[in-house]
């Protein structure tokens, strides 16, 4: 077809083509679907640290308190006695069925919601006129098991 002055008209085209659309409808599907999946990951280790926090505070609180507590020989509060006697062998002991003659668990044990919360005394470790305390926070979230340990030497006061 010629125009008015005997040149060719030239046919341009504006758009794209049905084939362009789709692969950039692909491309734009992929990113899309990599950014959920990382928002999901980042919620589920949010919760898993938040969990190992509260663990972590559960375990501090319980160290001062038995930090707090006052002993010498002839007064020691029932917190601080090595319960079943086994001494430095049993401070990872976890476990807990309140009879003292049980061997490999822990001295002394409470629950605060989802977390158990365990500790060990052990007399005289490392030097004398000491006790080592223990405390280990275990929980299962999710079907995740988690476990936190703080441990403090008391002197005799």
């Amino acid at each position: 077809m010629t125009g008015r002055y005997g040149f060719e008209k030239i046919n341009f085209q504006a758009g794209f083509s049905l084939l362009e659309v789709i692969v950039a409808i692909a491309i734009l599907s992929v990113g899309i679907l990599a950014v959920a999946s990382m928002q999901g990951n980042a919620s589920r280790n949010n919760v898993f640290a938040d969990t190992r926090t509260q663990a972590a505070t559960w375990a501090t609180d319980r160290v001062e308190k038995l930090v707090d507590l006052k002993w010498n020989d002839l007064n020691t509060p029932p917190d601080l006695l090595d319960s079943d006697g086994d001494g430095q062998a049993g401070l990872d002991n976890t476990g807990f069925d309140n009879d003292p003659t049980t061997t490999g668990d822990a001295d002394h044990m409470v629950t605060e919601g989802n977390y158990t919360i365990y500790w060990n005394v052990a007399d005289d470790v490392p030097i004398t006129d000491v006790k080592t305390v223990r405390v280990i926070v275990v929980w299962s979230h999710y079907g995740v098991q988690g476990r936190v340990v703080m441990e403090r030497v008391i002197p005799k006061t």
